[in-house]
């Protein structure tokens, strides 16, 4: 890290995949925190050299290309819930049962199945939810009633929900009950939400993809990681979209 700048200490923890921003915030509110063997100041800047512990132990910095940080593509079932707290029942992380320190990026339903991606490096996490509205993400919707071509045409153009209208988005009939949306933002319950307002409940919803990244092959319950390729197109991504999610 000697070249690079001081980094503030949340952001240190979080970049090394330890844990997100806000719960590093909470862990030097908890006093749970030392640099140098020394409680820190809010605000305090991470130098090269600066030892950083949590409960004692040390928090290494990344590696400056990364090498160390693992990306993963997952195909979530249906009844796992996306919370890094292990004393949930069903919780992702239990699930997955890697051997690193991973948390998954974003959320998706109990009730729905499909992509998900997680990752040790904390830095991309706040940059993708960051750049949120920058993405898109497909899902395919089973609904409870035969979709009707005006219900499409609501869907693509906006439903007010959680007092605001959501963004015009791409919506195409797949079945009889159901159909394909690309959505570029991320709202409480979305697609439920969407389809509640228009008199449709939502039987079965699956995310197949997020940006460039899809399935693929995988099975229900089964994870790989991220290609190189995958990887690369993510980060050339990230810093198209930086300016516009500041």
């Amino acid at each position: 890290m000697s070249s690079e700048q001081p980094k503030r200490l949340n952001k240190y923890i979080s970049d090394t995949g330890f844990c997100s921003r806000r719960e590093a915030d909470k862990l030097i509110e908890q006093k749970r925190v030392s640099v140098n063997n020394n409680p820190p100041e809010l605000g305090t800047k991470i130098n090269a050299g600066d030892v950083v512990k949590v409960d004692g132990k040390v928090v290494g910095a990344v590696a400056k290309d990364k090498s160390d940080r693992i990306y993963i593509v997952y195909n979530k079932p249906i009844g796992i819930t996306c919370t890094t707290e292990r004393h949930i029942k069903g919780n992702i992380i239990d699930a997955i049962n890697h051997k690193a320190r991973i948390f998954p990026i974003g959320r998706l339903d109990k009730p729905s199945e499909g992509l998900i991606l997680l990752t040790s490096d904390g830095d991309i996490v706040n940059k993708i939810l960051r750049a949120e509205n920058a993405h898109d993400k497909e899902y395919e919707v089973t609904v409870n009633q035969p979709v009707s071509p005006r219900f499409l045409q609501k869907m693509a153009k906006g439903v007010p929900i959680l007092g605001t209208v959501t963004k015009p988005c791409i919506v195409k009939p797949k079945g009889k009950y159901s159909f394909t949306i690309i959505l570029t933002q991320g709202l409480n319950r979305q697609i439920r939400r969407m389809c509640e307002f228009l008199g449709y409940e939502v039987t079965k919803l699956k995310r197949n993809r997020i940006m460039h990244i899809t399935l693929g092959k995988l099975r229900p319950g089964q994870w790989r990681n991220l290609t190189e390729e995958e990887l690369s197109q993510l980060n050339g991504a990230l810093k198209q979209s930086r300016k516009t999610a500041e």
